[in-house]
């Protein structure tokens, strides 16, 4: 490969000339910046010299500016001034030289006559010199630092009076491995470092090879293409050519390479990735000594870096970050419907429903929004509308002159019927001033408002159950048709959640009618006070199979039920309806007869019925009777004790909490449930406790818990009712079902029945 020129010694052979030439280029290149200043017809010298510090300044190379008729160094940047250290400029260059400790590769200063320092003063460019600066801490002592030094007059004549200037250059190339201790090897390797550290990629191929392949790139060459050494040597550079290279340009490339002559051309070339570039390439034929042809060296300069690859290469950016952005608005909006679909079907409030929408649709796709949703209820409409920035004391007024007829609003009125999504732009508001008043124009454009999206929101059967207005208040943001097709989506997609959501809350009033039609009202009874609660299981209907019964017998006394027909539905509901009627009946007609009223004997009568009948699939009962405690004698009541008997089919223990504190469960009365076999029969238990004893029938609703034993639950209630408060029944009802929370999985009854 060609070697690069030295200090300017006339031993140097051709190929060193062309490499210093070479290195004069890099030099020029680099500064090509200044260059053009410097030789500007339209900037006098005062403007050129303001402007060259500014152009070097940050430069990575240590840069002189020299006058040559004092031989004085009127401008240095960072780099060069961390060579001289602390100097005042102007500063006569001998002076420099010495302050930067500058010698030539065997030490000598460069202030000798044969320097590129005094080459430069004479006016002769310097092809390149290795010199040496003082060593940093790292480098080694007996070396120092190893510099580039080119130099070249920029100003050839003198012309308006104004002294010549040179310019010099100090790129640091560092210490090859292994050459400190010849200085002749030292110079050779850094002159080929000089030439690889250049911004020109250069490459040598052989003419003697078939196809006159590369033999040898330098890293420029890999930079500048994205070839690197082991993709290009072995070929022939046709590889850089592509669909739109010139073939006449190529013809002209083919035809001196035959003729083995110089030329320069530029080409459209082609990077490794398929990027074009143009390429500036001087191709020249290396001789030997006897004239035959031994070598191509070719140098290729991008000259469309700063023109035409920076526009090609912005303008390909900008149609990619284009695509990127329409592609990741279509995520978007695919995402936002998704999104709404699964908070829609999250919730089965209406409200909740409509607050959800309007918080995910701004700001996603609109400034503010305003959904309206027609009501069969005592109420015409719903009125939800968010606005970005919150504006609530507009967003109220605006709620003002729309009151609840916001199905009537003239923005939004003709939508109603079915009528088609519509995208308007501008607001007529000499239109909507007519139709509503003037301060709702004022109201809308408070809000801001460019341009507005109309949609319906189409239940089942085609049925329009509101409509929702989208508004963008920018221009930047104005809504298109494919804001009008999403929007269509959406409309559809709410409006079939939001009809769901006024399904179940019509389904959960009737119910909730049913399930409390089915309960009992309690009464008031002498010597006793009462608390009941229900509560249904988290589920669609809102209803269940658990209930509880008071009755106030013909006899006197007190019969108190507790049960659960299995199941959470209408059906079940219904079932527990039939089987409170049975068991009224027939504690009833027993208690008025003067039959047996033992609670066990009551329960195999409602088994029997509930069997006969076929009404109830299986159900859990508790039958407790309370009556005064005589002991065969009349009593005072408020001095008698009470007489509690009780019968259990399948059902968790009531619990007793006596006026001491102590609760315990009334066990001994077991049996299985109804409907469960034909020949049942149930045992009664009996006990007496003093006045204020309070009794307590709860469902397994209320202390069971997923993988818990029911005896745990059983304790945990026992515990809870022992620290309540026996005075304030409704308290202490709340206090047992409080600790349940929000989610339950199983329908709750409880009464609480005081014994005084």
């Amino acid at each position: 490969m060609p070697e690069t020129p030295g200090g300017g010694s006339q031993r140097e052979s051709p190929r060193l000339e062309a490499s210093g030439a070479a290195a004069r280029r890099d030099a020029e290149h680099l500064l090509e910046p200044a260059a053009e200043l410097l030789v500007s017809n339209d900037l006098d010298r005062r403007q050129v010299r303001s402007a060259l510090p500014h152009v070097l300044l940050h430069l990575p190379v240590a840069l002189l500016l020299v006058d040559q008729r004092s031989s004085a160094v009127v401008y240095a940047n960072q780099a060069a001034l961390d060579l001289a250290g602390d100097v005042a400029l102007p500063l006569p260059l001998a002076d420099w030289g010495r302050a930067s400790s500058l010698t030539d590769l065997r030490g000598a200063p460069l202030t000798v006559a044969d320097s590129v320092l005094s080459r430069v003063m004479r006016g002769t460019p310097g092809g390149g010199e290795a010199v040496r600066a003082a060593p940093r801490p790292s480098d080694p002592p007996d070396l120092g630092r190893v510099l580039w030094a080119t130099g070249f007059p920029l100003t050839p004549t003198a012309e308006d009076g104004e002294a010549p200037l040179a310019l010099l250059v100090f790129l640091e190339v560092g210490t090859p491995p292994g050459a400190a201790d010849d200085p002749e090897a030292l110079l050779a390797a850094l002159r080929n470092r000089a030439v690889i550290a250049t911004d020109l990629a250069f490459t040598i191929s052989d003419p003697g090879a078939p196809d006159n392949p590369l033999i040898w790139v330098n890293p420029a060459f890999t930079r500048m293409t994205g070839y690197g050494a082991d993709e290009a040597v072995g070929r022939n550079c046709r590889f850089l050519q592509g669909p739109q290279t010139d073939p006449v340009t190529v013809a002209e490339i083919r035809d001196a390479i035959a003729a083995s002559e110089p030329i320069t051309v530029v080409l459209l070339n082609y990077r490794a990735d398929g990027t074009p570039f143009w390429n500036q390439l001087s191709i020249s034929p290396v001789f030997d000594g006897d004239g035959a042809l031994i070598s191509f060296v070719g140098v290729q300069h991008d000259v469309s870096e700063r023109i035409t690859s920076d526009l090609e290469r912005e303008q390909a950016l900008l149609a990619e970050r284009r695509a990127r952005e329409e592609t990741e608005r279509a995520r978007a909006r695919l995402a936002l419907l998704a999104e709404v679909t699964t908070q829609l079907s999250a919730t089965l409030d209406t409200r909740e429903s409509l607050e959800r929408l309007a918080d995910l649709l701004v700001p996603a796709l609109a400034d503010w929004v305003v959904i309206a949703l027609r009501d069969e209820g005592p109420n015409r409409s719903r009125l939800v509308i968010r606005h970005r920035d919150g504006n609530a004391s507009v967003v109220a007024r605006y709620a003002e002159l729309a009151p609840d007829a916001h199905l009537d609003n003239p923005l939004i009125d003709d939508l109603i019927g079915g009528g088609a999504p519509r995208l308007l732009e501008g607001l007529d508001r000499e239109a909507l001033a007519a139709r509503a008043g003037p301060e709702i124009v004022e109201v809308v454009e408070a809000l801001g408002y460019d341009s507005a999206i109309y949609v319906p929101l189409i239940a089942r059967q085609r049925r329009v159950l509101g409509t929702m207005i989208l508004v963008s208040t920018e221009p930047s943001r104005r809504f298109g048709f494919d804001d009008l097709s999403i929007c269509a989506d959406l409309g559809r997609r709410a409006g079939i959640t939001l009809d769901n959501a006024r399904l179940y809350e019509q389904e959960h009033r009737v119910a909730e009618v049913l399930q409390r039609s089915l309960l009992p009202a309690i009464p008031k009874v002498d010597g006793a006070a009462v608390s009941a609660s229900y509560l249904p299981a988290n589920s669609v209907a809102d209803v269940g199979g658990d209930f509880y019964e008071l009755l106030d017998l013909p006899d006197g006394s007190l019969g108190v039920a507790i049960g659960d027909v299995v199941g959470h539905d209408m059906t079940a509901a219904a079932a527990m309806g039939h089987l409170r009627g049975l068991l009224r009946a027939c504690a009833w007609e027993t208690a008025d007869e003067g039959r047996t009223t033992e609670p066990g004997r009551v329960l195999d009568r409602v088994d029997r019925l509930v069997q006969g009948l076929d009404v109830v699939p299986l159900a859990t009962l508790v039958y407790l009777r309370a009556e005064r405690a005589t002991d065969g004698a009349v009593a005072r009541p408020d001095e008698s004790a009470w007489r509690l008997s009780w019968a259990s089919a399948g059902h968790p223990p009531p619990l007793v909490r006596l006026p001491d504190g102590a609760v315990e469960p009334l066990v001994g009365a077991g049996g299985v449930l109804l409907g469960a076999t034909d020949d049942a029969t149930r045992s009664s238990a009996v006990r007496t406790v003093p006045p204020g004893t309070t009794v307590v029938g709860y469902t397994d609703g209320l202390i069971e818990r997923r993988g818990e034993d029911l005896d745990l639950g059983i304790a945990r209630l026992c515990a809870a009712l022992a620290q309540s408060d026996p005075t304030d029944l409704d308290g202490l009802v709340q206090a047992l079902v409080g600790g349940i929370g929000e989610t339950r999985d199983d329908d709750i009854a409880v009464i609480a029945v005081r014994l005084d």
